[in-house]
């Protein structure tokens, strides 16, 4: 009897124990987004703040000086954020959007001087007959109209390859545009100056080649590259401090890198990486050579990084001067902390909370984030 008893016993334990980890595990899966939930971090405290659902894809965002917020969706909507929700709506007139794979609508921004020319800047995929590649265009937002649009850039070589289209866009202090084209699958085309792929450009404001770009002189090579060597960037961005370039790029299967750009560096891609090939084989022996830029710092295994802004906001006290990256496969955002310019510390955020595909400081200070399964825009508000 006493036998039987304790039989019972301990199966009654383990249907709560059971009972116990599944409530767990549904407060804290993924698709409940911990909203008004306090998250401590090793620096700061903070709250989610879910500023809407219902999106599809969504890949970039750009924040308009009367408080309205576009967002791009990969498929080829531009949406409006206002007045506290997602306007149902999306944006007309944008250009034919080329939804392949990893391209579409990709990356909005708007020049320094949007207050007095208007100008909205967009990459998105462009179909050219059954190939293509990424493309850099303007317009100007009229009510809830694009008009004015223009094509700046088509990037070549075409292919239907459906992944490694960049791309992320950034001005400069003296309006350059910058923007980035990963190698669209042929990875030997980005140590090749005959093409635009696996390679940052740099053009100015209208689409014109500036004439102290680094190959603009040389025969055969493209005169928009910047850098080569570089393999899927999806996250660049200035230094609040220093105003240089930053990137960070996907590697294969690990060696995802963080990279400070400098005019006409070669960034090693396929000759130097740290990552290998997806079944396992080896891709080259060599993570550095001569002649070729080493990353400041290297993610092996891969996080897939997307997305990246440097904190400079004082709404974030132990976090200025930080790199925010986002992270696909790896389901978070990574907080990287840097000492004359080297990495020293890094801290995980949010991991297994969703795929994050954008994060952005606002001009209103806070951090704004994109994500993928589930879809969502959310704010990092600092707990009071």
């Amino acid at each position: 009897m006493k036998l039987h008893n304790l039989l019972i016993k301990n199966a009654l334990k383990r249907v709560l124990f059971l009972l116990l980890v599944f409530a767990f595990s549904a407060c804290s899966s993924k698709s409940e987004p911990p909203t008004g939930s306090l998250i401590i971090s090793e620096k700061l405290t903070f709250i989610i703040d879910t500023l809407a659902t219902g999106l599809t894809n969504p890949w970039s965002m750009a924040f308009l000086p009367d408080g309205r917020i576009l967002i791009a969706e990969r498929p080829g909507r531009l949406r409006v954020f206002e007045g506290g929700k997602l306007l149902e709506k999306p944006v007309e007139g944008l250009p034919e959007i080329w939804s392949h794979g990893q391209g579409g609508l990709l990356d909005v921004v708007l020049h320094p001087d949007y207050e007095q020319n208007g100008w909205i800047y967009f990459a998105f995929a462009k179909k050219i007959g059954d190939v293509g590649n990424t493309a850099i265009g303007r317009g100007k937002l009229n009510g809830n109209q694009l008009t004015n649009f223009e094509e700046l850039f088509h990037g070549r070589e075409l292919t239907d390859a459906p992944y490694h289209f960049g791309c992320r866009i950034v001005f400069d202090d003296n309006n350059y545009l910058f923007f980035c084209i990963g190698d669209r699958g042929e990875i030997a085309n980005a140590q090749k100056l005959t093409n635009h792929n696996g390679k940052v450009h740099r053009i100015h404001d209208d689409g014109r080649v500036p004439v102290d770009n680094p190959f603009v002189d040389s025969a055969g090579a493209m005169p928009e590259i910047w850098t080569y060597g570089n393999r899927n960037i999806q996250g660049m961005a200035l230094h609040p401090v220093t105003r240089e370039l930053w990137s960070h790029e996907h590697g294969a299967r690990g060696g995802d890198e963080i990279n400070l750009m400098v005019k006409g560096g070669n960034y090693g891609w396929p000759l130097a990486t740290h990552g290998i090939n997806y079944n396992g084989t080896m891709i080259t022996p060599d993570t550095t050579l001569p002649g070729m830029i080493d990353p400041v710092l290297h993610w092996t295994p891969s996080i897939a990084p997307c997305g990246m802004t440097f904190v400079s906001s004082e709404k974030y006290p132990g976090w200025e001067g930080n790199l925010l990256a986002g992270a696909l496969a790896g389901q978070q955002i990574r907080r990287v902390e840097f000492e004359n310019g080297k990495p020293v510390h890094e801290e995980v955020l949010l991991e297994e909370f969703a795929r994050f595909r954008d994060v952005r400081q606002a001009p209103d200070g806070y951090i704004y984030v994109l994500t993928e399964n589930p879809d969502l825009f959310l704010r990092i508000v600092p707990a009071k």
